[in-house]
């Protein structure tokens, strides 16, 4: 395994992993103005996502540094071509990290339904966003020989990518529930898997319809791996409503963090070797090699990667060990 190889399954590895983590911090964020009550209850679900969700953020900057640092032409067209939509997903980010931080800050319930449709906002957007620009990656976008995006906003706007942000909605709002579900009790944990239910049953006929039009928009069924892996996520999807309705909500959670896995999985697999699809011609797409740096620097960010990761995943693990109980009205300080 050349080093190119190692660094597009590094950048993999932290997508998926961003997906996962701020998968359930965008479900809780979507969910906080419907399923809480008052703000009591609100401020219980946003104390379950506190602790953590400025590290889960840290794997998207992550990732962003690593495609900068180890392909740089795939870091320029796509922050170019992509600008507005990614200008988009920050200032969702922003103003949903300011909500966080200033929510409680004070008193006035105005001042608090602000900062909870600013979570609600921010979180909404990311989630459809994100699905819209990964979906868009594999489709193919007009690429010119340059390595420069040709098209529009609104070319990224098609139908497929919009099944695409509604399937990445739908399974981080199914996330956030779990994880809801989870992390409190009594009366909210049931209204979490209550509402569960509800999402899965539509998630479900949402992700079969975006498996139908990838088969069709894309070539990642070519790749027989690729697309077992996305049938397998869908198959993920099925057992966590079987479990849902089990009342088995741990394993739901499990079986829903494998669907992130297997589907954001399968959508790098079916790219790869390619990092952006050429939609104008198929020789002009970028690929692990045509957009990498230098093998000297490559080799000397692998070296600092296989130094720092490990200390980075021990912190966060460290982390989610600590806040690991469930958060109840009696947990917050008035």
């Amino acid at each position: 395994m050349d080093l190119n190889i190692l660094w597009f399954i590094l950048i993999t590895v932290l997508f998926v992993g961003f997906f996962f983590l701020e998968g359930f911090d965008f479900g809780v964020g979507i969910l906080l103005p419907f399923l809480g009550k008052n703000d009591l209850e609100r401020r219980v679900i946003i104390n379950t996502i506190g602790p953590v969700w400025d590290g889960n953020e840290v794997w998207m900057i992550t990732a962003g540094g690593a495609m900068f640092a180890a392909f740089p032409n795939w870091y320029a067209t796509l922050f170019s071509g992509f600008y507005l939509a990614l200008f988009l997903v920050l200032f969702a980010l922003i103003i949903r990290g300011v909500a966080f931080e200033f929510r409680s800050s004070d008193s006035s319930p105005r001042w608090r339904a602000t900062g909870d449709w600013m979570i609600f906002t921010g979180s909404f957007l990311s989630a459809i966003l994100w699905g819209v620009a990964m979906t868009n990656i594999v489709k193919g976008v007009p690429i010119d020989a340059h390595m420069q995006y040709v098209g529009t906003f609104f070319t990224l706007l098609n139908p497929y990518a919009i099944v695409g942000g509604l399937t990445t909605l739908l399974v981080f709002m199914l996330h956030g529930a779990l994880y809801l579900n989870l992390k409190t009790t009594g009366e909210m944990a049931d209204r979490a898997s209550k509402i569960a239910k509800k999402i899965a049953l539509v998630g479900i006929l949402v992700v079969l319809l975006f498996a139908g039009l990838t088969y069709f928009q894309t070539d990642l069924f070519t790749n027989l791996g690729a697309g077992i892996t996305l049938l397998a996520a869908g198959v993920a999807l099925v057992l966590t409503n079987v479990l849902i309705r089990s009342h088995k909500g741990g394993w739901a959670f499990v079986t829903n963090s494998v669907t992130i896995l297997l589907f954001t999985g399968a959508l790098f697999w079916g790219l790869f070797p390619r990092v952006i699809i050429s939609s104008l011609n198929p020789e002009w797409s970028l690929t692990i090699y045509n957009a990498s740096s230098s093998p000297y620097t490559l080799k000397i960010m692998t070296i600092i990667a296989l130094t720092m990761v490990p200390i980075i995943l021990l912190y966060q693990g460290w982390t989610y060990w600590v806040f690991r109980k469930r958060v109840t009205e009696r947990d917050l300080r008035y």
